[in-house]
């Protein structure tokens, strides 16, 4: 079993541990809080339960006299005080199991629940120190590592001159990567990025992860990277304010809270215009494929290769295929699909090739009205860059995957594109539309796939509802005269009919 220690000089220190271990917190996770009357357990949950409900006064009673308190948070934590308990069997009456089904608990007094305590609780006992406590914690699993990571975030804000600051939770994405608001006296606040390692997974060709085929950034160093070349080239990405490149912790600017969207969450046309304008000014750039990150630490900007265009788009028939059909691919059809989809590919030689940033779309773009120019639009998300056809990220932008964006406002991302394309002069606008048309198939056919991933392995099913937009939008794309023999190819296997979720 892990275990290290935190001193805890006052009460802020206490509440601060209270939320960190907040921030860490997951459905099914147990906190067991051991310690005397005194020793500060009170302050530590009435912390954790306020950072997860984001209310500073928050009414957290003590539940001594009704033994558990439920309270509807970002994640659901139920808080129990087993000090009345007079037997372990009593946990069934209060509905113990039930609980860690629904969201998290948190336990007082856990050693008078004897052997029901799981072995993936994390337990936390808080012990007098002179004036001062502290704090140990001990444990085995995902919980315990989370909690170990969340505090060595809040060293690395130590570090930064901001080890005081409240954080908060902000957004996470369907990576492991997540992000925080960090608030402080004396600053504006700003996101606490923790990106871990990526965890390659098992070898699926050539004895390659996939990541490895499809070049996804490894480790913060990407990030770093790229955001620095981006920032010296004028583009409005965040400054990092602090970084710890071996941990995958930064620091950054907080762009704004706009999202690129209307106040409806639809798309506006002008917004969208705006984005292919900023993407025209950097694609008539010349990008590096090395980019320093930090002194003789370097990023290589990965191709988006023959490969990786190819493993992508083949997770349509990985994942989409077998839901749609209830049995997996055959090889006639895998084979089939290889050989039109290398045809098409074969068109993209003479291409443009630039930075692109395979994810430029409404969820990475901030909105920031009250700018001009290019610096309305706010980038994040960018660590997964790669040197590939100049029209992927316009195929990104212009069928968004998140929103349904019509055929007129696509027309018009285009059209803004392109207008701004020929002003700068030597741009051949039928080899983009091909490429364009190749891309938005290879992207929208991969995030089929995704999708269908993030439901049936990672148990994220809310991903399906965007299947119907995304179809639509690989009909767009297939109707290309380039891409005619792939389009019958999909429409002889029913690759594109509606289907009930």
């Amino acid at each position: 079993m892990a275990g290290l220690e935190r001193f805890l000089a006052d009460e802020a220190a206490t509440a601060r541990l209270g939320e960190d271990l907040a921030m860490a917190l997951r459905p099914g996770d147990v906190l067991a809080l051991k310690g005397d009357l005194g020793a500060g357990k009170s302050t530590l949950a009435r912390a954790l339960i306020r950072a997860l409900a984001d209310d500073t006064a928050l009414d957290v009673p003590s539940p001594t006299f009704t033994l558990v308190q439920s309270y509807d948070t970002r994640v659901p934590v139920h808080h129990f005080d087993l000090y009345r308990l007079s037997s372990a069997s009593e946990l069934d009456e209060l509905g113990f199991d039930d609980a860690l089904t629904q969201g998290a608990a948190l336990v007082e007094w856990p050693q008078r629940a004897e052997t029901r305590m799981p072995a993936s609780a994390l337990w936390i006992e808080l012990d007098h120190q002179g004036e001062a406590r502290r704090a140990s914690l001990s444990g085995q699993g995902a919980t315990f590592e989370r909690a170990a990571r969340s505090l060595a975030m809040r060293d690395f804000l130590d570090s930064a001159g901001c080890g005081g600051a409240s954080r908060r939770h902000f957004v996470g994405d369907a990576s492991a990567r997540s992000y925080e608001i960090v608030s402080h006296a004396g600053f504006a606040p700003r996101v606490l990025m923790n990106s871990p390692r990526l965890v390659l997974g098992p070898p699926v060709r050539d004895g390659k992860p996939y990541a490895v085929i499809a070049h996804s950034a490894q480790s913060v160093t990407a990030f770093v990277a790229i955001d620095k070349a981006l920032l010296a080239a004028g583009v409005s990405v965040p400054e990092i304010h602090a970084e710890d490149l071996d941990q995958g912790f930064l620091l950054l600017e907080h762009l704004g809270s706009d999202g690129f969207l209307g106040s409806d969450g639809q798309p506006v046309a002008e917004r969208y215009a705006a984005a292919a304008e900023l993407l025209a000014m950097m694609h008539g750039k010349a990008w590096p494929e090395r980019m320093q990150a930090a002194p003789g630490i370097f990023h290589d900007v990965p191709p988006f290769d023959r490969d990786a265009m190819m493993i992508e788009a083949e997770l349509l028939v990985d994942w989409y295929v077998p839901m749609v059909t209830g049995g997996p691919a055959s090889e006639a059809l895998r084979a089939g699909y290889a050989r039109e989809w290398n045809a098409v590919l074969d068109r993209l030689a003479a291409s443009e090739y630039t930075l692109m940033l395979r994810d430029f779309h409404s969820p990475n773009i901030i909105w920031r009205g009250e700018r001009s120019g290019h610096d309305r639009l706010g980038i994040v998300d960018i660590q997964d860059a790669l040197i590939g056809p100049a029209a992927y990220d316009i195929a990104s932008l212009a069928m968004d995957a998140r929103v349904t964006v019509s055929p007129d406002i696509e027309k018009r991302t285009l059209h803004a594109y392109i207008a701004a394309r020929h002003a700068a002069g030597g741009f051949d606008e039928a080899a983009f539309k091909e490429a364009y048309a190749i891309m938005a198939a290879q992207r929208n056919s991969k995030i089929l796939g995704i999708f269908v991933r993030l439901e049936k392995r990672d148990g994220k099913p809310y991903y399906l509802r965007h299947l119907p937009r995304i179809r639509d939008y690989l009909r767009r794309a297939l109707a290309h005269p380039a891409l005619a023999g792939l389009h019958a190819f999909y429409v002889a296997h029913g690759l594109l009919e509606e289907r009930p979720l």
